[in-house]
């Protein structure tokens, strides 16, 4: 994770972008900070300079984390991760559901067992097996459940259900 390049978004060399405004950088150095109040080492977090003008910050890396934590329950938005401890895979599926969000969740596994149960029990709009959790194709229907959601999905067949407006109309010539 240290060794990820941040940067412009624009740059090949990049793989990760800027953060969006100074009030989201601030936000996330709040959460940066509240990670070590609550008792978790951070590794990461601090801000850089870039070739260019932007909002740069290292990805945050949270350890020691539960799932009652803040850091852990809430969005952040921003290049942080709570690393939560478990014993099982069905203490995993627990806390992974155990949020009022759910845009996105994901397992890695090589257990097709495991992969299939993630799949089928994960509360969530969006769930992956070995892959990231962002950056879904276009053509997919994308939004989550619980707090995660707000009404129809975007993207895909979904998109255009959404932006259509169905009129039923009848007559008669009598």
């Amino acid at each position: 994770m240290q060794k990820l390049r941040v940067g412009p978004a624009l740059a090949a060399d990049s793989q990760i972008g800027p953060v969006a405004s100074a009030a989201q950088l601030r936000g996330n150095l709040d959460y940066v900070a509240l990670a070590r109040a609550e008792g978790c080492e951070v590794i990461g977090g601090d801000t850089i300079n870039g070739p260019t003008d932007g909002f740069f910050q290292r990805p945050a890396l949270f350890l020691n984390a539960r799932n009652d934590m803040r850091v852990s329950r809430e969005e952040i938005f921003g290049p942080c991760a709570a690393v939560i401890r478990v014993s099982s895979f069905d203490e995993a599926l627990a806390a992974a559901n155990d949020t009022e969000f759910g845009l996105s969740a994901g397992i890695c596994t090589a257990s097709l067992k495991h992969a299939r149960a993630f799949r089928q029990g994960a509360k969530a709009g969006m769930v992956m097996v070995n892959l990231p959790t962002a950056g879904v194709d276009f053509h997919v229907p994308f939004g989550g459940t619980k707090g995660s959601s707000h009404g129809p999905r975007e993207q895909g067949r979904h998109a255009a259900e959404f932006f259509t407006t169905i009129k039923t109309s009848y007559s008669f010539a009598g």
